[in-house]
């Protein structure tokens, strides 16, 4: 491939993504830096970003300068699922998945945009079976910057919901509560009986008293250095 063709195929695809608006499915983001070109992969071996236990994990696969494919993994029920692509440090605030029967996860992005309207919804996505299965939701509904405003939250994943932490300044943080049942798709009304809330922290001031990721990880991380040798000179 010529540099020409290669500055053709990058340029069709930065175009594409900049049609685009944010949503909750799958975010996506391109540049010359991180572009994934059809047909290419990359050839860098996976790095683990995000450790809940032995045999559970969040893994990067296929990427460059840490953008790739993103999957959960559970070694014990041979699982491992694409969740999205994208670079997954661009959330950089707190995670605590804490459920002990291991059906609840939670996994939020900060992808950059751009968005129509210069704000976007930035979007999680969640599990209720053990990470079979994932679907979308926002868990901020406006943000200009999503991996700078990421930075003020903690999202903290409970045997029966999970908490979006926000802080605000000097101000009380605010607090949304999610429920989590089999199947429960949260941008719908919830079931009969089945309730969410929100609330100031200082009116419930202990409500992340005890928990904690089993492996003690707290946020996304991801070795920068690590670069594909078939980048650009080596691409079909």
């Amino acid at each position: 491939m010529t540099g020409y063709s290669l500055r053709i195929i990058l340029g069709a695809w930065l175009l594409m993504a900049m049609i685009g608006g944010c949503s909750p499915e799958e975010p996506k983001y391109y540049d010359n830096n991180t572009l994934r070109v059809p047909g290419v992969r990359w050839d860098v071996p996976p790095q683990v970003i995000y450790r809940i236990d032995g045999h559970r994990f969040v893994s990067l696969e296929d990427y460059r300068k840490c953008y790739g494919d993103v999957f959960y993994n559970d070694t014990q029920k041979h699982l491992h699922t694409h969740l999205f692509e994208d670079r997954p440090t661009n959330y950089r605030g707190h995670l605590i998945i804490d459920d002990p029967s291991g059906m609840n996860i939670v996994i939020p992005t900060a992808d950059p945009g751009p968005c129509d309207d210069h704000t976007c919804a930035v979007p999680a996505i969640y599990s209720t079976d053990g990470g079979q299965t994932f679907t979308w939701m926002y868990y901020i509904e406006r943000s200009t910057n999503p991996p700078r405003d990421s930075e003020d939250y903690t999202i903290a994943v409970t045997k029966d919901r999970f908490y979006v932490k926000k802080l605000w300044g000097i101000h009380d943080p605010s607090v949304g509560e999610y429920p989590l049942l089999p199947g429960i798709d949260l941008t719908k009304p919830y079931p009969p009986g089945v309730h969410g809330s929100g609330f100031a922290e200082s009116k419930r001031p202990h409500f992340l008293d005890g928990l904690r990721t089993p492996s003690g990880q707290d946020r996304f991380i991801c070795d920068e250095s690590i670069e594909p040798s078939n980048w650009p000179q080596k691409m079909p």
